[in-house]
């Protein structure tokens, strides 16, 4: 009778489909977990409880409007994500200073059991439910990545089917009742409270009461009384203390998070209903006992805001959301032969619609294009996998690799070194060029305007503002330039007064945007802004000058000679002819690459090399020059010669070096200099 009041009351609750705004309607799966909500709603009227028996009919739920939140884990927060549905997270669970913001995911077994994690084919298996982080994909993410489960490109087999053939039982709550993932199940192997051993203290009891011999939880699942009896499997083979989770885990993986629709009062509203909750405990289901985790994860210590502007992808990060694409086969080369470029701004897109028009084989395009305004909404397509791969430059790949990204080829500026293998790739030099004769050197520097490439751009911006802050340890800059021309800055500041944009008008949309509509933005970019008067200085790369003057580069170089600019630097305490590049520099900088998710990595390679057998200098159809632009550096830097293969297994640390991760570090430690993307992915440490 209990259960039917509750399940009434779930079913009037979710009529309610226009509730008035000023109340928040959480979603429940559960009879104990919609106590606890109508619990909390008697305390704070503003909530209501609506009654589902699954995350997917609680994310359905709060996407058509019957419903407004309900906290998700990694792998249910992907699915809230998708176009499809377009969930937004707006508040985390903190779990605690030693959490770090997120929770490991382990692999539990009784002590004395003697066998590792390469061991466990034939073993019996228990997991929070199909689909979920810890319980889930990262255990069979990690065991496919260490090869002890074997599951190919090709395999016709689902990855459930593969589970259910390595494990000899196993309890995967949500599987198909009739599997071997529900062989060890006790109840009825829904995803939700009807299945005893569902979630983290259900896979935790499954290993309790014999059932299975291991268990795939989080780091806090085991009890501080029980942590003696059992011990942790390493990715080494190797067995740990349960405290031992920091250096013996399967993955670090981002908090469970509230979601709901992307409406902003919405939002705010959630946020300030539940930092309003008094005299009831959000983090504790003991009233309820024997469930665990309602509504929330019962370890949380705080929830924690999120931006305004996070979404899933950027929440979970690149790394994550790459386990679980491989784990649904979601690999580019599994649905088509193209890769999608993205293409920043309208005349990169001119010329990516031609590469893809020319890239067409047997009517089979190898190349599509996406566009965007920035190289971080770019980026973000790349995350969403809307598109799937671009060139940018070192401090774009420092960006790219917070956010999980990789890199995959670089671009090589030494043509002797294109057909060497194992070449060291190229780099270039970041120099301060200035008009001969102004008097300008790196002491006088101070209250002069300046010309970037572009805001948080390798060459024209990061190193020659950490040469600044290192000096000055001031991270105002504003203080040191007038002004200047800094495109991609805040359309209020003074690096945004010196700009163009595109045809010099005051209301012109194009001006200080990081796209090539600002006819400032880019190496050539910046050295026309010094040419121009609009600027006293210029950062730049070594060879802007030469490739802008004395006849070569575009119309409005046609009359400037090199030899009346020259170099200033540190070192020096007067310029330098700019052919002086080797022995007065800011800094030796990392060469372009190309970035891509990481499960498309080696896919992206393969084309690429391909296309340039076509298209790159030399190649066998001359339609098309995927390294000539005809205004510069479009896609790729105009001076490429070719694309090498950055080795696998790096990541943007390792492609960077120290030396230049060092720079970064220093500048940013002046948070103005940090590019919103950066902010959003770096909020969640556990990327």
């Amino acid at each position: 009778m209990k259960h039917l009041l509750l399940l009434l009351l779930g079913h009037l609750a979710a009529a309610v489909l226009s509730a008035p705004m000023g109340f928040v309607r959480w979603c429940t799966k559960s009879d104990k977990e919609f106590k606890k909500c109508s619990d909390l709603a008697s305390k704070a009227p503003v909530f209501s409880c609506v009654m589902k028996y699954s995350s997917m009919e609680c994310i359905d739920a709060i996407q058509n409007g019957t419903a407004d939140a309900i906290t998700l884990d990694g792998g249910d927060l992907y699915t809230a994500g998708l176009e499809n549905k377009k969930l937004q997270p707006i508040i985390a669970e903190h779990y605690g200073n030693s959490s770090e913001g997120c929770y490991y995911a382990v692999a539990v077994v009784k002590k004395g059991s003697g066998f590792g994690i390469r061991d466990l084919a034939g073993k019996r298996s228990c997991h929070t439910g199909l689909g979920k982080s810890a319980g889930w994909n990262m255990p069979i993410g990690t065991l496919l990545k260490l090869g002890i489960l074997k599951w190919g490109g090709s395999d016709k087999r689902t990855i459930e089917k593969v589970v259910g053939d390595f494990f000899s039982s196993s309890c995967a709550p949500g599987a198909e009742k009739d599997s071997q993932l529900c062989k060890s199940c006790k109840g009825d192997c829904s995803r939700s409270h009807n299945e005893p051993f569902y979630g983290y203290d259900g896979a935790f009891q499954c290993l309790v009461e014999d059932a299975g011999d291991v268990a795939f939880v989080n780091h806090l699942t085991v009890p501080d009384k029980e942590k003696v009896k059992y011990e942790l499997l390493c990715p080494d083979n190797t067995r740990a203390r349960i405290e031992d989770y920091k250096e013996c885990h399967l993955a670090r993986v981002p908090a469970h998070a509230v979601v709901t629709r992307k409406e902003p009062e919405l939002a705010k509203l959630i946020r300030k209903s539940l930092s309003a909750v008094h005299d009831f405990d959000l983090f504790s289901s003991k009233a309820y006992a024997p469930a665990k985790n309602l509504m929330f994860t019962d370890t949380t210590e705080k929830l924690v805001k999120l931006p305004s502007n996070m979404n899933s992808f950027l929440y979970l990060g690149a790394g994550y959301m790459s386990v679980i694409r491989s784990l649904n086969k979601e690999i580019t080369a599994a649905g088509s032969n193209a890769i999608t470029w993205c293409a920043v701004g309208p005349s990169e897109m001119k010329k990516c619609d031609m590469w893809r028009i020319r890239s067409m084989m047997a009517g089979e395009n190898k190349i599509m294009c996406q566009n965007a305004s920035t190289v971080e909404e770019c980026m973000k397509k790349i995350m969403s996998k809307e598109a799937d791969a671009m060139a940018v430059d070192g401090g774009e790949i420092y960006i790219a690799g917070q956010c999980g990204l990789v890199p995959a080829m670089v671009e090589q500026y030494d043509e002797a070194k294109c057909n060497t293998s194992g070449a060291l790739a190229s780099s270039y030099y970041a120099v301060a060029v200035v008009k001969k004769d102004s008097g300008i050197s790196w002491a006088n520097l101070r209250g002069r305007r300046s010309c970037h490439t572009g805001y948080g751009r390798n060459a024209g911006w990061n190193v020659p503002m950490g040469k600044i802050y290192k000096q000055t340890g001031d991270c105002n800059f504003t203080k040191f330039f007038s002004s200047g021309c800094a495109p991609g800055a805040p359309a209020n500041s003074p690096f945004c007064f010196q700009c163009a944009g595109s045809d010099g008008t005051v209301n012109d949309e194009a001006k200080c945007q990081p796209n090539s509509e600002e006819k400032y933005y880019g190496y050539a970019g910046a050295f026309r802004c010094l040419v121009e008067g609009a600027g006293d200085v210029a950062f730049i790369k070594h060879t802007t000058v030469e490739e802008n003057s004395n006849g070569k580069g575009p119309a409005w170089a046609t009359n400037i000679l090199s030899s009346d600019y020259k170099l200033i630097c540190p070192k020096r305490s007067s310029p330098v002819p700019i052919t002086d590049f080797e022995s007065c520099h800011l800094a030796a900088t990392p060469a372009h690459a190309v970035v891509t998710r990481p499960e498309t990595r080696d896919y992206v390679v393969r084309n690429l090399r391909t296309q340039q057998v076509r298209f790159g200098r030399g190649g066998s159809d001359a339609s098309f020059a995927m390294f000539q632009s005809q205004s510069n550096n479009l896609l790729f830097k105009d001076s490429t010669k070719c694309l090498q293969e950055v080795p696998s297994g790096f990541d943007y640390k390792d492609f960077l070096g120290q030396d230049y991760m060092d720079t970064m570090t220093s500048l940013r430690q002046c948070t103005d200099s940090t590019p919103d993307l950066e902010k959003l992915c770096t909020f969640n440490t556990c990327q």
